[in-house]
């Protein structure tokens, strides 16, 4: 069954199946809030909000056989596979052509060792879609084994024998199918808890695989193999909640130290190292740590070439430093990628934004402050420069020119320090440009009419206006 850890680690797949013919649904404003709300939920890993919002979607409209999908969706990342079979078997009878439900409810029956109904889902996979290796690789394989079970289906041994033709070719989730049976036709079979603790564990799902190992224990407290995979399991599980806890409250620096520490426990495993790795990538980039995440970011790409979240990642590391170029180009090789999420849209359209503003106006080059300075650091770099510029040190015949300076740096003080503002400029949008706030319909502010620049810097009563 699915978990929190282990849905979080294939979550950019999760998400795009779930735009899947989504653009064609036509529901109303509060469904599509509900399925929006919904998917934030389900990308900040709160799957019982997601849920929430998913059964206001279906109430809503229960003819949508996509709010009935996303709903299975999270049910099955929460482990509920008996609770996310009739959503399911809805979509399909209202969409019998929707292949993305045939195959989630012929893995679940499949798991669930109910084969007939699997085969049946696999099947009309492949009459619509004849490539399909997945399906096809489903049906074959079961057909080998299906007479054999279907006359012996309490053989242990049977079962044993598939799970491990099902390892050898890497298809760890069917050989969790077979051997999941195993543990009521033995008595106690540890070999059977242990087993299949390894396997969720290398599909990357830590909470499962401590459950399994924890059955093992149970049998026998002293297991010389369940044990001390038991406290590695649980170490390396609390080190990866303990990250996601970090992120969540936004302390960057404690998120990139319990990635180390994820490392540390667990150095090979792929899943567990891509999922360390991207934590860091985010985190340093979030950080402000632009050489750092850039690196951090690199190091995902050499395990997964075109990892969504970190191309988004690094692409905000690349707009903290100023590269909107580079950040222009990974949202579009996102893009490109089939990953036309909403992060990607917002993404590039602010990149492209402050690509234009770049060659205008630079309010944090004229303090000379990074753009995640904090409001102190702007004040401060604006008393110093002010009492730099002020055109009162200036003889008669430099006046003029201190005087534009000085205007320019009370106008960065205004708008940096100003939340409405900051967040209009750190957008693309130059929230002084008089054109350009008129093209967008906004309204000046007060003093851009007439503002005493001087007024609680203590340096006179000078007053200046903005043509």
């Amino acid at each position: 069954m699915l978990s929190l850890q282990g849905f979080l680690g294939t979550l950019p797949i999760l998400l795009l199946s779930l735009d899947i013919n989504f653009a064609g649904i036509d529901a109303n404003k509060d469904v599509e809030q509900h399925l929006e709300m919904g998917k934030k939920m389900l990308a900040a890993g709160q799957l019982s909000d997601a849920l929430s919002h998913y059964h206001a979607a279906v109430e809503g409209d229960p003819n949508n056989y996509m709010t009935y999908f996303r709903r299975a969706t999270v049910f099955l990342a929460m482990g509920k596979s008996k609770s996310a079979l009739p959503d399911l078997d809805k979509v399909i009878e209202l969409k019998p052509d929707f292949t993305a439900a045939r195959s989630r409810r012929g893995n679940v029956k499949l798991k669930q060792g109910a084969l007939d109904s699997a085969l049946i889902d696999y099947q009309a996979i492949v009459d619509k879609e004849p490539g399909d290796a997945e399906a096809i690789g489903y049906l074959t394989n079961v057909d080998i084994f299906v007479p054999f079970l279907q006359s012996c289906p309490w053989d242990p041994e049977l079962r044993e024998l598939r799970a491990d033709c099902y390892i050898q070719i890497g298809d760890y989730f069917k050989a969790v199918g077979d051997i999941q049976p195993t543990t009521k036709l033995r008595n106690d079979n540890t070999a059977a808890y242990f087993k299949l603790s390894q396997l969720y564990y290398q599909m990357g799902e830590a909470d499962t695989s401590l459950m399994e190992v924890r059955e093992c224990l149970k049998l026998d407290p002293d297991h010389k193999e369940c044990f001390p995979f038991y406290k590695k399991v649980k170490k390396l599980n609390k080190q990866m909640e303990s990250t996601l806890n970090f992120i969540n409250n936004e302390q960057w620096e404690e998120c990139v130290r319990k990635a180390d520490a994820m490392l540390t426990t667990e150095p090979k495993a792929h899943s567990y190292v891509l999922r360390a790795k991207g934590h860091k990538c985010h985190c340093y980039a979030k950080s402000g740590a632009t050489a750092e995440a850039l690196a951090a970011c690199q190091e995902v790409f050499d395990l997964d070439a075109d990892n969504l979240e970190a191309l988004c990642d690094r692409a905000e590391a690349y707009i903290n430093n100023e590269q909107y170029e580079e950040a222009i180009n990974d949202y579009q090789r996102a893009e490109e990628n089939g990953h036309k999420t909403e992060r990607v849209e917002e993404g590039l359209n602010r990149a492209q934004k402050l690509l234009k503003q770049s060659k205008k106006r630079d309010y944090y080059k004229i303090l000379g402050v990074k753009r995640n300075a904090r409001k102190r650091e702007i004040e401060k770099a604006y008393r110093k420069l002010a009492a730099q510029w002020h055109p009162d040190l200036f003889p008669e015949e430099e006046k003029a020119e201190a005087e534009k300076k000085f205007i320019d740096i009370a106008a960065a003080k205004e708008v940096l320090t100003d939340p409405d503002m900051r967040q209009k400029f750190d957008n693309g949008e130059d929230p002084l440009d008089a054109e350009e706030q008129a093209q967008g319909g906004h309204h000046h502010p007060h003093w851009q009419q007439g503002f005493n620049p001087f007024g609680n810097s203590g340096f006179g009563n000078f007053k200046f206006h903005f043509n």
